[in-house]
Order: structure tokens, then sequence, then C-alpha cells
């Protein structure tokens, strides 16, 4: 593709994706149009226009460099008793030594309060506009940092994205540093190998197509005032790229991904890659030095225990069991020759839905 093509690509997608942004905003009226705060000393978003107030300190915080912990979630019983479980060890695991943890949110894009109001910190959003999802439901999660980051009042200077199927396994200190991210690799986002699709939102001019790097939102430690200004472009890449055909086929379930990856770049944010952030059973058998567990995949294993993966096992855990009701007290845990990685994820749910009052209800 030519340069006059990709220009004229760039121009008509950052169109759509801020007229798109304008209509979100005039959907939602009790949005502010600014974010909080003073506006005697703003800066300008080259992106997209947006206001994003300069770093303030709060005295220890700055010094402790202290973030913000917030995951995005719907009030499915799917999401929810995941959720639960993760802010139980958040708990356990924020005051412990090393931790950088601050405060905890639940961005709940529901646009209603639930029934956990009381038990995790919640933040309400509002859902996007009916059929602008296009079926994918996780475009609402740019949208629900927009809201946040706009109307919240965070104290903390930096902020962790994290996801409701993350498992805190010790105290996480603050692995951001020098106005770089923190980021954990994902094998499976690729850059390179989708450079023609991605020209059309990270032009030539940006740079070369490895200023992306092979991330997601999450987990993601990020400066506060960087994220303000990476999320809006987030949400509007993420819509234009579910917009076209040749964008959607590529990316699919990781769009929203790549997504991320794309205007984290367009801002200049870059990353410090940390293979040890998390681990995801049962492709990862060892805790080691790992900070989080991830079970977005299932675990099967036969009684002698060995991986089944592609074939449902005789002994099993997988999240999406338990997408109609929560996981039961007490999960029988693997037969003898299962990775620790697995046996300490079934053995921190049960432990964790023993000590949270009223589980099932």
């Amino acid at each position: 593709m030519g340069c006059g093509n990709v220009f004229f690509t760039l121009i008509i997608t950052l169109s759509v994706a801020l007229i798109t942004y304008n209509i979100l905003i005039s959907a939602n009226a009790s949005l502010k149009q600014e974010l909080p705060g003073p506006s005697t000393s703003s800066i300008i978003d080259p992106i997209i226009q947006m206001p994003v107030e300069k770093s303030r300190k709060y005295g220890s915080n700055a010094e402790k460099r202290l973030f913000h912990t917030a995951v995005t979630a719907s009030d499915s019983v799917y999401n929810t008793w995941q959720c639960r479980v993760m802010y139980y060890w958040f708990k356990k695991h924020r005051n412990g030594p090393n931790s950088d943890m601050g405060g905890f949110t639940r961005i709940l894009h529901s646009g209603k309060p639930d029934n956990y109001m009381n038990e995790i910190p919640t933040f309400i959003a509002q859902p996007l506009p009916a059929g602008m999802d296009q079926g994918y439901i996780v475009l609402n999660r740019p949208w629900a940092f927009v809201q946040w980051l706009q109307k919240a009042d965070i104290k903390e200077d930096y902020i962790l994205m994290a996801e409701p199927d993350h498992i805190i396994v010790k105290p996480i200190p603050n692995l951001s540093k020098d106005g770089l991210g923190a980021a954990f690799p994902f094998f499976y986002i690729e850059p390179k190998k989708y450079e023609s699709v991605l020209r059309k939102y990270f032009p030539e001019e940006k740079g070369p197509i490895t200023n992306i790097d092979p991330i997601g939102n999450s987990p993601v430690i990020v400066g506060k005032d960087s994220l303000k200004k990476i999320a809006p472009t987030w949400m509007n890449v993420s819509l234009a790229m579910k917009k076209d055909p040749e964008t959607d086929k590529a990316f699919g379930w990781v769009l929203e991904m790549y997504a991320y990856a794309v205007s984290s770049a367009l801002h200049g944010v870059g990353n410090i890659l940390y293979k040890d952030f998390m681990i995801q059973p049962p492709w990862d058998t060892e805790i080691g030095n790992k900070f989080i567990i991830h079970y977005t995949y299932g675990c099967d294993y036969d009684l002698k225990g060995r991986l089944t993966y592609g074939k449902i096992g005789e002994w099993r855990f997988d999240k999406r069991s338990f997408d109609t009701e929560a996981p039961p007290r007490n999960l029988p845990l693997p037969p003898p020759g299962v990775p620790e990685s697995v046996v300490t994820l079934v053995k921190m749910v049960n432990e964790a839905t023993s000590n949270i009052p009223n589980w099932g209800s």
C-alpha cells in the first residue's frame, strides 16, 4: 500500500473513531467531557484531543509508587464469582512484603448495582449502546475504563489492569519504571505477522511495527496519566477494528488486546515485558516467582495425572463449567502427578470459597 493510501486510511479510521466517541459521550450525558481535577494545567492528547491532567503526587503514595487494581466485569454469575475469589486474594496479599498494592475497584459495566456492592469496592459504568459491541462483549472494557478514569477519585499514581480470572499468588510490587508500563507478553499477539492489518491504525510515520508490544491490556501496570491518554484511543481503535471485516477476521477474540497494544504505542508508552508477571495453567506448570495465576484455560487430566487437553478429563477444573452457578465449596483436588500450578489454583479457589461469607448465594 502506498503512503498516500495509508494516510487516507488513517484519516478515515480516526475520523470514524472520533465520531463514535462523540456519539458515546452524547449517549451518556451524565459523564463529564473533562477528566476530574484542576483544569489549569492540562495537556491535549494528540490522538483524540482528550484533555489529560498532569501528574499529581499524593505524599507517601508517590514514595511507595502505589498502584490501584482495577477489574472490569459484567454482572453475570460467571464474572461475579471470579471477582469475589480475586478480591479475596487481593486482600490477603495487599499488605504483604514488597507490596505496592493500593486500592481496588471492580468496574461493573452492567449500568446498575448488584448484590455485591458491599463486598467488593465497585464503580458502576454504563455499557455501550445496544448493538455497538456487535456481540463482542469485551468492547465494554475500554469504554468502562474511560468512564472510570473520568469520574473516579483515584488516589494512586499507577493502575494495575487485571481480570476476574486472575488469582494473586503473592504481593505485587510496582514493576513499571522510567515512564514505561509493565506488561505480560502473550505469544499469540504478533504485530509483525499482522503488519499489513495494523498499519491501518498505526501508520508508518509512527515508527516500526515492533513499537507495538505483544501485550493486551491485562495484566498491565501503567501510570495513571498515561492510561488517561491511552484509554479513549483504545476504545476508539477497538470499535474501528471491530467494524473492519479484515481486522475482525484476523484478530477474532483477541481484537481488543491488539487495540490496547496499538493505542499504547500511538501514545509512545512502551512496556517492560515481564514473563514472570503471571502463569497460565495447565501449560505453565510451576509457580516459581510469578505473581498471578490466570486460569483462562481448562485443566483436564486422567486419574494418573496425565494432561488430556482437548478431551474432557476424568478430573477437570474449567471456569466455564461454572457459567450459570458458582463452583461449590471444597472442589476435589487433582490426582497425584498433576503440576503444582493446577494444584495451587484449586487450593486457592477452595480457600477463598470457604472463607467468603454467603458463598453460592
